[in-house]
């Protein structure tokens, strides 16, 4: 009896603990739950009230460099002072602020407190010495912050490409937006906390590893200066809107430089437009005119529909097409027949505009798409456009003869240079990068276009252009100069046409390393807008600096003249087709297979008596090739139509 009255109470004081920890425990999970949900609100207002100021504090931006390791974007030390009003009614230590900093004057800075409470921020991003920073530190109520700013030390060289950072250093455009995560680094957080008297305490959490990263850049600074240049004295001589200019290494993809007119200084960004600050080059479409005729040609020769020797009756210059008439840029343009290869070197809209009929819009689609037409580069920068593309499976004849030298369809800057650059490197397509060494080791960023062959044959027409077409202002002595003129009409605002988009692209050929160059100048206003009086010129300044800079001229020690009559040889050797034609000016030359142009252009340079019978190309001629002729005896020439092949 007595063990189990033992027993008994044992167990009544175990349940009698039991309860109380029972008790104990439901208090617990009251008061948490009390604290948690009931007051959640109204504890954590409690606690930022205790928190006059948090902020995220990052370390120095990476910077970025030119593909030299030339500094384009770097980082120089500042200050930021705040106060809170609130909390300093005497106003003193302002005046004593703007005696220590002049730029901070007395009024504008009781402006700056008027009304405020909370913490309020004086000034952002000062320069100061170390004994104003010691100064101000000594000033009750007011706070100074060291921070990192953002600082371009060529000005506005690369200014839209570059972008610019806010107030708070983060990236806002161009690469620094781009790159934003990469450049900025991991944050550090600094709060200020209010003690029992309301007086500031800072603090600061863990500092953690600084991942910011400097970023190397394609570009080449002493070029992009060049061609900064070279654009704007263009823009201004010609009284044109803008311009913009783009330099790509063609067998790497490589950005060498890449400019916009107007220019743009990211260390003075307020105030400035929205226009000004973007990368026009790769943002703003534009119909490209003759410099997409190209494509038309490529596309005729891949498909085995043309061959360069084939030739087309350009109408004397008036073709109808539904009901509408396709002219020549130029009205005393009045071609008959013309070989592919003459149609791009003369430019001619009706030779190009059969070319692309016979080829037909499905199938000129399929190689304009190849050429990424209507699709991004996915160069690094926003903004980037697709350009304006036919999406139909077909067109009409009118729309595919106007696509066909470039007129109802837009492209962009990057995406005319990125084609050509497939040309240069022998069809082969390179992705456009503006990082240096950007597509190393990347397969996906290369692909084949055409056959070698077909790039080749393109190469050898834009290089009739140079010689002797209309891009003759963009030759340089020495050097042989693949290129293509464009006169392009300017769409308005309203839908409209409104004066012209002047171009010129090109590459020399007889170099080890290939280079393209793109110059367009909008809307020049003097009378001379072609490409070639406009947009030429700059491309050969441009082009020269590249060559001699590079030494170039060294591998063509062996083609130099030795003399003004050697230099006299070279420049008469232009109006060679395939095979010799003059054999020197008491002899007669090899007419056969000349359209009635090239025949006439001999004609005159020789001073022959000819008498032209027939339509098309010279099927025979009465004074045998190599023959002694006398200037005054007429000779015959017959013509006949050429077979299309």
């Amino acid at each position: 009896m007595q063990k189990h009255n033992i027993d008994l109470k044992i167990r009544n004081k175990v349940i009698f603990v039991f309860v109380i920890f029972l008790f104990l425990f439901f208090l617990v999970i009251t008061k948490s739950l009390y604290i948690q949900i009931i007051s959640r609100d109204k504890l954590l207002a409690y606690s930022q009230g205790q928190v006059f100021r948090e902020s995220k504090i990052y370390p120095n931006r990476g910077n970025i460099f030119d593909r030299n390791g030339e500094p384009l974007a770097i980082n120089v030390r500042t200050y930021s002072i705040f106060t809170m009003p609130k909390l300093h009614k005497d106003l003193s230590n302002y005046q004593k602020l703007s005696e220590i900093v002049p730029a901070l004057s007395f009024a504008k800075i009781k402006k700056i407190v008027h009304r405020r409470d909370k913490y309020t921020w004086i000034e952002r991003k000062l320069k100061l010495t170390d004994n104003q920073v010691f100064k101000i530190k000594q000033l009750e109520g007011i706070y100074i912050e060291q921070e990192s700013s953002r600082y371009y030390p060529n000005n506005t060289l690369l200014g839209q490409t570059l972008g610019f950072v806010g107030i708070d250093n983060m990236g806002l455009s161009g690469l620094e937006y781009s790159f934003n995560e990469e450049l900025k680094g991991k944050s550090q957080v600094v709060k200020y906390f209010k003690d029992a008297k309301g007086r500031p305490i800072r603090f600061e959490s863990a500092v953690v590893e600084n991942h910011a990263k400097d970023l190397s850049l394609s570009i080449d600074k002493g070029l992009q200066g060049v061609a900064e240049g070279y654009l704007k004295e263009a823009v201004i001589e010609f009284g044109a809107e803008g311009g913009g200019v783009g330099v790509m290494d063609a067998m790497t993809g490589e950005l060498l430089a890449l400019a916009n007119y107007p220019l743009f200084d990211p260390n003075a960004v307020q105030g400035t437009s929205a226009a000004n600050r973007k990368v026009s080059f790769i943002t703003d479409p534009f119909e490209p005119g003759s410099t997409f005729k190209i494509f038309t040609v490529a596309s005729a020769l891949e498909n085995k529909i043309v061959k360069p020797t084939t030739h087309y009756y350009c109408e004397r210059g008036q073709f109808k097409v539904q009901d509408h008439i396709i002219s020549e840029a130029e009205k005393d343009h009045i071609f008959e027949w013309l070989s592919v290869t003459d149609i791009i070197k003369y430019s001619s809209n009706i030779g190009v505009s059969k070319i692309a009929l016979d080829l037909s819009f499905p199938v000129f689609k399929r190689t304009l798409q190849k050429f990424n037409f209507g699709e991004k580069t996915e160069i690094e920068l926003s903004g980037e456009s697709r350009g304006i593309f036919p999406t139909k499976d077909n067109i009409s004849p009118l729309s595919l003869s106007n696509v066909s030298f470039g007129q109802g369809i837009a492209v962009t800057g990057i995406q005319l240079l990125s084609a050509y650059a497939a040309i240069a490197n022998n069809g082969i397509y390179i992705k456009p990068t503006l990082l240096k060494n950007g597509n190393d080791n990347n397969p996906d960023t290369s692909r084949k276009l055409l056959e070698p062959g077909v790039a080749s044959q393109l190469t050898n027409m834009l290089v009739k252009v140079v010689e002797d077409g209309t891009g003759t202002t963009a030759q340089i002595p020495f050097y042989t100069i693949a290129g293509k003129t464009g006169t392009a009409q300017r769409v308005n605002k309203n839908g409209g046409y409104s004066g012209y988009i002047s171009s010129f692209i090109g590459f020399p050929v007889n170099v080890d390393k290939r280079f393209v160059i793109f110059v367009y100048i909008d809307n020049p206003k003097t009378k001379s807008y072609y490409g070639g009086a406009v947009a030429a010129p700059v491309f050969k300044k441009i082009a020269q600096y590249i060559l001699y800079k590079n030494k170039e001229h060294e591998t063509l020690a062996i083609h130099k003249p030795k003399s003004a009559s050697d230099k006299q040889l070279i420049d008469s050797i232009k109006v060679q087709d395939s095979s010799t034609r003059i054999f020197g000016n008491d002899k007669m030359p090899n007419l056969i297979g000349l359209d009635k142009t090239s025949v006439k252009e001999i004609e005159k340079k020789m001073g022959l008596n000819l008498n032209h019978q027939g339509m098309g190309i010279v099927e025979r001629q009465s004074i045998q090739p190599g023959a002694l002729i006398d200037k005054e005896v007429q000779v015959l020439l017959q013509y006949k139509a050429p077979m299309y092949e």
